[in-house]
């Protein structure tokens, strides 16, 4: 059983419940009228089993597959939050604010993740 020393399940965990949370926080602020807004936490289920799959079997390589691919799918799925979060930064006006910061959130806590996805398959080499 191989052990974790990147901090590649723990850290996945992390950014999991992370997105977790910033889903239920989007869907609550948007008074419950967007299930959309749950997009992250489905993200965050699923990185969270996968942690949680990788911890109990002691395998690496799959998990880091998975986090890769979530990573890139959420990135790819949210970048366009990052345009409306920017123009919320700069004084500007949107049409779903609480969208635009939790996808430009989510555009963040991915690249954490494909970050330490990048370190693991580094180390494993």
């Amino acid at each position: 059983m191989e052990t974790d020393e990147t901090g590649l399940f723990g850290g996945g965990i992390a950014i999991g419940v992370l997105l977790i949370l910033l889903g239920v926080v989007a869907y609550v602020g948007t008074g419950f009228a967007s299930v959309t807004a749950l997009i992250p936490a489905f993200f965050g289920i699923a990185i969270v089993a996968i942690g949680w799959l990788g911890r109990a079997t002691g395998r690496r390589r799959l998990p880091i597959y998975g986090y890769g691919l979530l990573a890139l799918l959420g990135i790819a799925g949210s970048t366009r939050g990052l345009a409306d979060a920017w123009t919320l930064a700069t004084g500007g006006s949107v049409d779903s604010p609480i969208g635009a910061i939790s996808q430009a959130a989510m555009v963040v806590l991915c690249f954490a993740l494909l970050f330490l996805v990048g370190r693991a398959l580094g180390d494993d080499r």
